[in-house]
């Protein structure tokens, strides 16, 4: 078909032209439009490919599929919506990169146990085309980012709500849920018919968890969320970065339970807590640090540099001042002009090489010379703390609880404009 529109944008003669309208009507025998998406097509093959690909998933998860067709549709409604995100992605000019892809692929292969090669190989023994997942982990990232992009865009934390928020009962929670979530979907602007028919269906499902139907088997059939096909899977969620409603509706909820019907903007929820924790204190164990570092540089190479840094670590085991030789010698123009101090740090906040020394030396010793990627270090342990979250860090733990519950919302928002705002004509899957 793309073939054909390139073609057929030329001035062809009358000849060519019908040579060319015969190979469209014989390629459309072999894979027939099943769907037209403004100006793009999804065809039956993309629509056969990834209905396989998500049967045998709920397959291996142990799940019960649904019937053929009721999966092919929700499969085709995927795919409708996956072209008009990568169709703004195109117009925003969002790509993702060889190297990102490279990166990306590295990660999943890393989590697997198994180099990049291996990776391959495992794939094309399972019958997987390597070329077709790479571009569909590229595919997959490129949602994401289209996602975050309009998304995070629409917006914005004031201080008021920060501040409405640390005097609310949720600043003081630290329970997070596993979620799964069923959504019958609602248009904007419903009418009372709609909105009636849509609370029947949710009211409906809601009796057949009750009767025992699986959680998972009912999501894909029936949700119209973007993680249908996943079973509804929502992974943990703080309770703080809910909306208020589904907050209040999960509260008293117990591993396996499952919420009513719950009414947002979005449509009706139907929420299974899959599991729980949390509810206590959250303390920060923190540690206060002084380094020296000693980097290779047009001057100095990396033998010269573990050299110096040895030499220092001599001066210091002879009682030469820390702060002295780090003002003399650190290479780290920030902390040297201090006498090296880092001040309070926490995990995540330094490379993995600092914060396993770090970790590992009592308080007041010094550390022996050890490599990162920025050179060569001497640390000193000057003091250990417990801290419980200082304002700064509440209120940032408080914007970024309040971004994500609106993100949430907002994307559901989104979803539901791009689709309303798009040319859509599905085909007869029959």
């Amino acid at each position: 078909m793309r073939l054909f529109k390139r073609v057929i944008g030329r001035k062809l003669p009358l000849l060519a032209a019908l040579l060319c309208f015969q190979q469209v009507q014989a390629a459309e025998l072999i894979d027939r439009v099943v769907a037209v998406v403004n100006d793009d097509i999804v065809l039956q093959s993309e629509l056969d490919n990834r209905t396989q690909l998500v049967l045998d998933q709920i397959r291996a998860q142990g799940s019960q599929a649904p019937r053929e067709g009721v999966l092919r549709n929700q499969v085709l409604e995927r795919l409708i919506m996956d072209h008009i995100q990568l169709q703004i992605a195109k117009r925003q000019g969002i790509r993702v990169s060889d190297q990102e892809l490279n990166a990306a692929l590295q990660n999943i292969a890393d989590k697997n146990n198994l180099t990049l090669a291996q990776f391959r190989e495992a794939l094309i023994a399972e019958g997987r085309d390597y070329a077709q997942v790479r571009e569909q982990i590229r595919e997959e990232i490129l949602l994401a980012r289209v996602q975050q992009a309009n998304v995070n865009r629409r917006i914005s934390v004031s201080q008021q709500e920060i501040d409405n928020y640390l005097a609310s009962d949720q600043a003081s929670s630290n329970v997070e849920y596993l979620l799964s979530n069923i959504l019958i979907a609602l248009p904007q602007s419903a009418s009372p018919d709609i909105i009636q028919r849509a609370q029947e269906e949710a009211d409906a499902l809601y009796q057949q968890l009750s009767d025992g139907a699986e959680f998972k088997e009912l999501a894909v059939a029936n949700s119209d969320a973007s993680n249908a096909l996943n079973g509804g899977e929502l992974g943990w969620r703080a309770e703080n970065e809910l909306p208020s409603e589904l907050a209040g509706a999960i509260r008293s909820l117990q591993a396996g339970q499952v919420s009513k019907p719950i009414r947002t903007p979005a449509g009706f929820h139907i929420l299974q807590v899959r599991d729980k924790r949390g509810d206590q204190q959250a303390l920060v164990e923190q540690t206060k640090v002084s380094h020296i570092l000693i980097s290779p540089n047009e001057i100095r190479s990396p033998s010269q540099a573990r050299q110096l840094a040895d030499d220092l670590y001599r001066r210091l085991q002879d009682g030469q001042p820390f702060a002295e030789l780090a003002r003399q010698y650190s290479d780290d123009p920030g902390s040297g002009s201090q006498g090296g101090e880092l001040g309070w740090t926490q995990a995540g906040q330094m490379v993995p090489e600092f914060e396993q020394v770090m970790n590992t030396t009592a308080k007041g010793q010094i550390s022996t010379p050890f490599e990162s990627r920025f050179g060569w270090h001497i640390l000193k342990v000057e003091d250990r703390r417990t801290q419980d979250f200082s304002d700064e860090m509440r209120e940032t733990t408080a914007r970024n609880a309040i971004r994500k519950r609106k993100y949430s919302e907002e994307f559901d928002n989104w979803m539901r404009e791009i689709r309303s705002e798009a040319y859509i004509d599905r085909k007869d899957l029959n």
